[in-house]
This record gives structure tokens, C-alpha cells and sequence, in this order.
């Protein structure tokens, strides 16, 4: 427990009336000890007025901002005005900071609060890297303790299993087109449907937890896996199974926000960025996996192309128990705790939390499904089409596609990792931006060298793409409101995706415009690499722009004791009497909420 720091204790630096914002926590009938809260003093006996209107009563408010040069704010009410003091603590107080904790982001809440003039101003210098001092990748990762390591773990075998079943159909289209007695475009409206449908799952699941906590949503969505898994290996009718695949878009859209959170909320400052890299890369691990698990799996066996749908059901059984093994995140239950001691009780400060988050951050909101709109074109129009493009154009056999594109993946996998760790150093913008620089730079060679020499540079471009996608775990997860943070990164990212979800067509539209001579068997051949290059030209320039106009939070603080937003609510509601009775174990309270 923090020790109590009396008034005569705190010596202000800052003398007089400030402006009030909503940093200011109020709490009636003398100070309550709020989880989270660095330091209590005892109130002053001063009768005023609560900024609600409420009736007037003795209150002191302390904020729960606190930073290792100024200290802890003390805020008191003296005429209906906020007057606030920044107050040094005592020793008895003082948190030891490390020698060298790394610089954070200045670039807090601007968009709401600055005009666009300033705000635009600020884009060159906040883009400066911090230079912050990190230790090497593997030092990084050993600052995770145990519990740490298995909520990174646990995450990142969903996500990269949850990959694994997407690709399945691209996988599996000619032999599905000839069981179900369908064209290749046809079979492709299944991939098509879990697209669509992912931003829905998104929303639910990320609704879901933010409200009652990362646990059970997550072991619901691989419950659905299996189910729907297993459902399509044994469907008799296309129909049935285009609605499998739709459900599974939906199971899909809800894993994304919540394997970020889990992995993401309790991690050290300094390993967040590699740990974020290596988390983005479990997509390109699964599609590694459903690759080889193909080659083992489909025509092998008088079953055809099921029995690599139904093996995809198994896996997340030992996920479930995984996770079932595992409690909250310690953010989440501290959020919790927090929640269960303001009037009204869990639910009401959550909706209210997420009202507030909503109205102040709306502009950033839409900011992020912009710039993950960008991304996700990033990613589908380099990777999509490219297969075709070699075979068709370049006149690459299976076996070649093959490997170009697990070399291609493994530059994925290193790129991610080595770039989400660097972001740590020199910014998340700074790093997105140089790395999308050298992946324009690399198009040329990625679509025009017409001989197996290619698979070097698929190496570095997908290097490139997929570095720039191992900041975007973390760099979405700072952007995000701590209330409502699973469901804004799952939702900004499905819904990017959504956006994207046509660059295959689009590419493949524009290269039936640019027909080179057909084959020795008259097979139509298209020059898709011109495409593929101003398309992705186009889209760097596009990512690279929205980055750079977009703000940064690098190494903003996750724990409720240091979310505004949390601030406000508690101020306006005000919080209740004595022990709650919340249980940070388990994220719930006794009110039944």
C-alpha cells in the first residue's frame, strides 16, 4: 500500500490557479484511495460546488497523472474554480524511475485539443526520433516475466492459427470448385464473405472485451474455430459452405483486438515493440503452416481437400485450455477495480467511459480505419495477385510459386520482428515511414526481374510490408482509448480491411488491360507486374502521407491510473462509499453488474 503523504508534505512548485481539465478525479466526503492513485493526502475542509452541479460538500481531488520529474498533482475546489497545485512527493512517496526509462511521446491528445493549424505545425517535429537507449532484441524479450511470456504466447499461437483457417479456402479453390461444381471466382466469394464479415466480429468481440474482460471472449471465438472448422470440412452444398465461411468472418474479425490486448497490455515499455512484431507475424507463420499442412493434407487421402479443415479444428482445443489457464491481464483488472468504485457500479462507468471516449477521440477513430485501410492495401496488393503474376507472366511452375513465396514470408517474418523493435528506438511513424521508403524503392526488381533471382527481392519487399505491419499491434494500441481499446483496434483493422478487400480485383481488372502474347497453348497471359507496381506505388505514397499527418503516443501508459478518460468519469460520477467490493481476480464486482 502507498503511503499516506500529508499536506504539509507536499511543497508546490507551481503557486496559484490553473485552468481545470479532466484530470481532475473528485471524490466526496473526504479522499478515497483509488486504485492505481500514487499518493492520498487528507482533505481540506472547503465548501464548494462540484463542476456537476451536485451539492457542495468538504472534497479534495488528486489526479491520477503523475510524472517522475513533476510528481503527483494535488487538485482542490476554492470558489467553484479548479485551483491546481504540482506537488513534488516526499521520498515517502517517490517511485524509484529507472536511470534509463525511454522518452515518451509528447504527442498526447492534440487532436482534440489542438486547432489544425497548430496540430499541423507539430508534424515535423514530433517526428524526430526519440533516440530512446534499448537493449538488444533478446535482452528486450527477457524483461518478460513468466506470466507475460505465456499472454504473448497464448496470443500469438491464435493469431497465427486463426491465419492458418483463413488461407485454407485460397489453399483449397480448384479442388473446392470441383466438389462443389463451381467456378474458381465462385469458391473465391468465400474468402470474399469472411472479409466482410470480419468488421461485425470485430464490434462483438471487441465490445465484449472491454466489458467483461479478455478471457472469455477469446476462448469463445476459437470454440466458434472449431465449430465452423470442423462445419465446412463437412459440407454437401456451396451454400452451406459460404455460410460457414461467414460465420468464421465473423469468429475471425473478433480474435485480432483481443490477442493485441492480451499480448500487448501487460508487456514492458521497452520489449513492446518487438514484442508486437513478433505478434503481427504469427499471420505470415500461419499461412507458413497451412502451407505445409496442405502439401501433407489435401488430395492425400480419398477425403480430398477435408481433412485439412477438420486437422484445422484441432489446434484450438489446446489454445482453450491455454487460455483457460491464464487470468485477466493486470490492466484489465485493475480497469475493473477501478470501474467497481464509481457510482453506479461496473457497467454504468463502462458505457460512461466509452461515451466519453467516443466524443473526445471520434477524429482519431477515424483516423486509424484510414490509415489501416492503407495498410491492408499495403499488404493484399503486394501479396494477392503476386502468386498469379509469377506463374502467368513469368511462367514459374507450382513449385517455384511455392518457395518464392515461403522465402517471401520468411522476409515477412524477420521484417516484423527486426522493425517492431526498432520503432521502439526511433518511433513508430519514423520507423513506418523509412520502411515504407525502401519497400517503394524495391518494387521495381519485385515485379519485373523474370527469373528465380525474384525470391530475393520477394525477401525484402515483404520484408518491408511486414515490417511497417509490426509497428501496428502497439501503434495502434497507444492511439487507442484505454475504455474501449480491444474494440477499436479490432474494429479500425477489420474495417481497413474492408476497404481493402478489392485490391486483388482491382489489380487483376486493370492488368487484363496490358495482354502480352499468349502461350505455346494459347493460355491468355496479362502483364500483372506493371500493375502490382504503380498500385503499390501508390499505395506507399498513401501510407506514408497518412503516417505522417497521423499522431504518435510512444510509450504511453496503459494502466487505468493514468487514462483521462477514466478521469472524467470518475469526476462526474463520483465514486462510492467504502470497499466495493470488487474482485480484480475475476474483473467483476458484487453489484452485479
Amino acid at each position: 500500500m502507498t503511503p499516506r503523504a500529508s499536506e504539509a508534505e507536499l511543497k508546490p512548485l507551481i503557486p496559484g490557479p490553473v485552468p481545470c481539465d479532466s484530470q481532475c478525479a473528485i471524490f466526496g466526503n473526504g479522499v478515497k484511495k483509488l486504485s492505481g492513485f500514487a499518493v492520498a493526502v487528507e482533505p481540506r475542509k472547503v465548501k464548494t460546488t462540484k463542476p456537476s452541479g451536485q451539492p457542495s460538500h468538504p472534497f479534495v481531488a488528486v489526479s491520477i497523472e503523475s510524472s517522475p520529474t513533476d510528481g503527483d498533482w494535488l487538485a482542490t475546489e476554492k470558489d467553484g474554480s479548479c485551483a491546481r497545485h504540482i506537488c513534488k512527493m516526499t521520498d515517502a512517496t517517490q517511485e524509484k524511475e529507472p536511470a534509463t526509462a525511454p522518452v515518451t511521446s509528447t504527442d498526447d491528445d492534440e487532436m482534440e485539443n489542438m486547432s489544425p493549424l497548430k496540430y499541423l505545425v507539430t508534424r515535423i517535429p514530433t517526428l524526430v526520433p526519440p533516440m530512446n537507449p534499448a537493449p538488444n532484441p533478446f535482452k528486450a524479450l527477457a524483461l518478460l516475466n513468466k506470466q507475460q511470456w505465456l499472454f504473448f504466447l497464448v496470443a500469438f499461437f491464435a493469431w497465427s492459427w486463426d491465419a492458418f483457417d483463413f488461407f485454407t479456402v485460397s489453399l483449397t479453390t480448384s479442388e473446392l470448385a470441383e466438389e462443389f461444381d463451381k467456378s474458381v471466382s465462385d469458391i473465391t466469394w468465400g474468402i470474399t464473405l469472411v472479409l466482410m464479415l470480419r468488421s461485425v466480429g470485430a464490434i462483438t468481440f471487441g465490445i465484449a472485451a472491454d466489458r467483461w474482460g479478455r478471457k472469455w471472449p477469446f476462448v469463445v471465438n476459437n470454440v466458434l474455430f472449431i465449430v465452423l472448422e470442423l462445419g465446412a470440412g463437412f459440407c454437401q452444398t456451396y451454400k452451406q459452405f459460404l455460410a460457414c465461411r461467414a460465420l468464421f468472418g465473423i469468429a475471425m474479425g473478433g480474435l485480432y483486438g483481443n490477442a493485441a490486448a492480451t499480448a500487448l497490455e501487460d508487456c514492458p515499455m521497452e520489449a513492446r515493440g518487438i514484442v508486437s512484431g513478433l505478434l503481427q507475424q504469427g499471420y505470415a507463420f500461419g499461412y507458413l503452416l497451412a502451407t505445409a499442412f496442405a502439401r501433407g493434407l489435401v488430395g492425400t487421402t480419398s477425403h480430398g481437400w477435408r481433412p485439412l479443415y477438420w486437422f484445422g479444428a484441432c489446434p484450438p482445443v489446446l489454445i482453450i485450455i491455454f487460455r483457460l489457464c491464464l487470468p485477466e491481464t493486470q490492466t484489465f483488472q485493475k480497469r475493473q477495480a477501478t470501474r467497481a468504485e464509481v457510482t453506479g457500479g461496473v457497467t454504468t462507468s463502462f458505457l460512461s467511459e466509452g461515451k466519453v471516449a467516443v466524443k473526445r477521440h471520434w477524429l482519431l477513430l477515424v483516423y486509424m480505419v484510414l490509415l489501416m485501410a492503407g495498410f491492408n492495401f499495403m499488404s493484399h496488393g503486394s501479396q494477392d495477385l503476386y502468386p498469379t503474376m509469377l506463374e502467368n507472366q513469368f511462367g514459374f511452375s507450382k513449385t517455384e510459386v511455392t518457395v518464392t513465396q515461403v522465402v517471401a514470408n520468411l522476409g515477412a517474418l524477420s521484417g516484423g520482428t527486426l522493425c517492431g523493435w526498432a520503432s521502439q528506438i526511433f518511433g513508430r511513424r519514423f520507423s513506418i515511414i523509412v520502411v515504407s521508403i525502401v519497400g517503394g524503392a524495391i518494387l521495381y526488381p519485385y515485379t519485373f526481374v523474370t527469373n528465380p533471382r525474384v525470391m530475393a527481392a520477394a525477401y525484402f519487399e515483404q520484408f518491408c510490408v511486414q515490417g511497417a505491419w509490426g509497428v501496428i499491434p502497439i501503434h495502434l494500441m497507444e492511439l487507442s482509448p484505454g475504455a474501449i481499446r480491444t474494440f477499436v483496434v479490432g474494429t479500425s483493422y477489420q474495417l481497413g480491411n474492408l476497404v481493402s478487400s478489392a485490391s486483388s480485383t482491382i489489380e487483376s481488372t486493370i492488368g487484363e488491360r496490358f495482354p502480352l502474347p499468349p502461350t505455346e497453348e494459347g493460355k491468355h497471359r496479362y502483364e500483372y507486374g506493371k500493375v502490382i507496381c504503380i498500385f503499390m506505388g501508390c499505395v506507399y505514397a498513401y501510407t506514408i502521407i497518412a503516417t505522417f499527418f497521423g499522431p504518435e503516443r510512444l510509450g504511453r501508459n496503459f494502466d487505468v491510473a493514468h487514462d483521462s478518460d477514466m478521469a472524467e468519469v470518475t469526476a462526474h460520477r463520483g465514486m462510492t462509499e467504502g470497499n466495493s467490493g470488487s474482485d480484480a481476480e475475476k474483473g467483476t464486482t458484487q453489484h452485479g453488474n
